[in-house]
């Protein structure tokens, strides 16, 4: 199987989360990109404990195109220090697997 991963990506609003999503799966970065909001964070920021309203990007992806999608994000991204992890998928139905890794570039910055 495939390395695929979801990373996951914050933002204060739907329309940046909305632009993100669109950018990646237009640069064959992401086969499928979920905007899910708004949620509560909490978090620690400059030493104060900070809670606000995001929106979360699932974004479902290929392990080595991990870098290329961390620096989409980054261009885009209003945060200072965004919000970037990858997790791995273990396991999922095979028809969706294939589908996913159709929909992605077939290497590094080489869009199919």
């Amino acid at each position: 199987m495939e390395d695929y991963i979801v990373i996951c990506t914050t933002t204060d609003n739907k329309e940046d989360a909305q632009r993100i999503a669109r950018d990646l799966v237009d640069q064959r970065l992401a086969a499928c990109c979920q905007v899910t909001g708004p949620i509560q964070s909490t978090y620690r920021w400059e030493a104060q404990i900070e809670r606000g309203e995001e929106w979360l990007c699932s974004i479902k992806s290929r392990k080595d195109l991990l870098p290329n999608v961390e620096s989409a994000i980054r261009a885009i991204h209003p945060y200072d220090v965004p919000e970037i992890i990858a997790l791995p998928i273990v396991g999922g139905s095979s028809d969706y697997l294939a589908w996913l890794g159709d929909q992605l570039q077939t290497a590094p910055g080489n869009a199919q």
